[in-house]
């Protein structure tokens, strides 16, 4: 019989019946072994991770510092603060105002005739500005008869802004700036403790007296102390 017309035979090589039963003409070859995979197709074993390291408080005491960190850096404390203006712009901005304050002193003399060049400004120019403001609002520009108008805590914060002042520039001046500081700081808080203290004494004025019967209340009979 020719190849082409040799029948085609389906061969059942289950070894199960479908209740699970052994087939009694099921094959009795063993089935074959499963073919391994190739080793391309096994994926190679994670790297084990390195294990982490820890410091002790020692070995942190003794490492060098960190470095400081300066205003206008990428990495800045406040995030609130706006980015600084670089050195070409400081430069652009200083040149367009000097020759902006040259051309107002020049319209200025223009106007009055024979009116001379305003003084630079100084560091002692910057003291008497605010150690007058701070007489004016403890109320020294005060005519006389007049009521005096008094503004105790822009007071106290003049003499607060000039303390910061002279903190900051300490070892910066020579000393007859150090005397014109300390002069000025000392006269305007002598004048602050006066005025607070004659603020007390309206006030204590103005209370009304206290009933009688009350302690410290005087009375038909009796003496009042007198100081």
């Amino acid at each position: 019989m020719s190849e082409a017309n040799k029948p085609f035979v389906v061969t059942d090589r289950r070894k199960f019946t479908m209740d699970g039963t052994p087939r009694p003409d099921a094959d009795p070859s063993p089935e074959p072994e499963a073919r391994e995979a190739p080793a391309a197709n096994v994926a190679a074993p994670a790297a084990p991770a390195p294990p982490l390291e820890f410091k002790s408080p020692h070995a942190v005491a003794s490492e060098p510092p960190a470095a400081p960190v300066f205003a206008g850096s990428e990495s800045s404390a406040d995030p609130n603060l706006p980015t600084p203006p670089t050195v070409i712009e400081m430069e652009q901005a200083n040149t367009a105002y000097q020759q902006t304050a040259d051309h107002l002193d020049t319209a200025v003399r223009a106007a009055n005739p024979g009116m001379d060049h305003p003084p630079a400004m100084s560091f002692e120019q910057i003291v008497h500005s605010i150690y007058m403001t701070t007489i004016m609002q403890l109320g020294g520009s005060t005519k006389p008869g007049d009521q005096p108008r008094i503004d105790i805590l822009g007071a106290r914060q003049s003499i607060d802004m000039l303390a910061i002042l002279a903190e900051k520039t300490k070892g910066n001046l020579t000393s007859a700036e150090s005397q014109l500081m300390d002069n000025a700081l000392f006269e305007i808080r002598m004048g602050f403790l006066e005025v607070t203290q004659a603020l007390a004494r309206s006030a204590a004025n103005r209370q009304p007296p206290p009933p009688p019967g009350a302690p410290g209340a005087t009375g038909p009979g009796r003496p009042s102390i007198v100081r």
